[in-house]
């Protein structure tokens, strides 16, 4: 497995990491914990050496599931996880924002002792609350990384005028949001900045939620408790519509001999070498085959091509709800 620099500090980290939240939230009822190690103890096995979790997804329970399944392999692999969100004491999902800096402490230990870890390798502030300068944030995750509990800081979904004040206080080595041929508006401001202060990129959602592998279409039914069930772009009518841009990978997928996952992979990590998208899966063979996209070798032609294609479509659907589209990009 390749690998890469996350940020100036030189968070190195494999090219491909893996993203834990569907193994116990976000896409239907969560997996079996046994099956759910061995995918993760399997990733570590083929080379991966990055794992992103945060306290909100189950709650609480994804962490523990990471903590557990990475514990004989700490000393190999990276971990994100994340604060930020307001979680209630018996691990209730609550509505709103919390990064005061005594409760981003307080988080901080909760996740070590989840994690079985004594460092947190990558913190991200979850969503960016605004009801707290951005500066208190960054101090709080400067005086944890000081203390030897945190060793890199990072944000989910914040805009570029956060990115630039918090980096301020105490450097910001990732950016996590969403991005893929299935929502490139990061190449608008986002990467631009990223690359500007030296700032690592790490796409979730790579696949689209799935729907870049293709075994999606207006047809497929998702569990009740599926996420997808309430965002706009994964619409009967959305999820119809936008099959043309399945079809373009399709097409690259079938000359090249791999898959349509493996060339919306491949084509990120062609973007720039300090992006490391995480895929997610709850799968065996779908992890091996998202791994395989590091082998795949798209020519600067390919990529023209994919790009000029993907310029012509015009995606339907928002990706998110209003509710929680108003906390991104803040």
């Amino acid at each position: 497995m390749q690998k890469r620099k996350l940020g100036k500090n030189n968070l190195e980290v494999s090219a491909l990491g893996l993203g834990c939240m569907g193994m116990s939230s976000g896409y239907g009822p969560a997996g079996e914990k046994q099956a759910m190690i061995a995918v993760i103890r399997s990733a570590v096995e083929n080379g991966v050496t990055f794992f992103d979790t945060a306290a909100i997804y189950g709650p609480w329970k994804n962490e523990e599931l990471v903590g557990e399944a990475l514990a004989p392999f700490r000393g190999r692999v990276k971990i994100a996880t994340k604060f930020g969100f307001k979680i209630g004491p018996n691990g209730e999902r609550m509505d709103g924002l919390d990064s005061r800096p005594a409760h981003i402490k307080e988080v901080a230990e909760a996740s070590l002792k989840r994690l079985k870890t004594d460092v947190i390798d990558l913190f991200y502030q979850h969503r960016v609350d605004e009801n707290l300068p951005i500066e208190d944030v960054a101090g709080a995750v400067k005086e944890l990384i000081q203390a030897g509990k945190v060793k890199h800081f990072g944000f989910s979904e914040a805009g570029a005028k956060t990115i630039r004040r918090a980096n301020a206080v105490q450097p910001v080595t990732a950016l996590q949001s969403e991005y893929s041929l299935f929502w490139r508006e990061p190449e608008t401001e986002i990467i631009p900045t990223l690359e500007e202060l030296g700032i690592g990129f790490v796409p979730f959602s790579p696949l689209g939620k799935g729907f870049l592998t293709g075994k999606i279409d207006e047809n497929t039914k998702f569990d009740a408790t599926d996420f997808r069930n309430i965002v706009p772009r994964f619409s009967p009518e959305s999820r119809k519509a936008n099959q043309a841009v399945v079809g373009l990978l399709n097409s690259i997928a079938a000359r090249m001999k791999a898959t349509p996952a493996q060339i919306a992979l491949e084509w990120l990590l062609a973007q720039k070498p300090w992006i490391v998208p995480i895929p997610g899966t709850t799968k065996l063979p779908r992890l091996l085959e998202n791994l395989g996209a590091v082998a795949v070798e798209l020519t600067p032609n390919d990529l023209r091509e994919i790009n000029a294609a993907s310029d012509k479509i015009t995606l339907q659907g928002a990706r998110y709800p209003e509710h929680l589209q108003k906390l991104v990009g803040r």
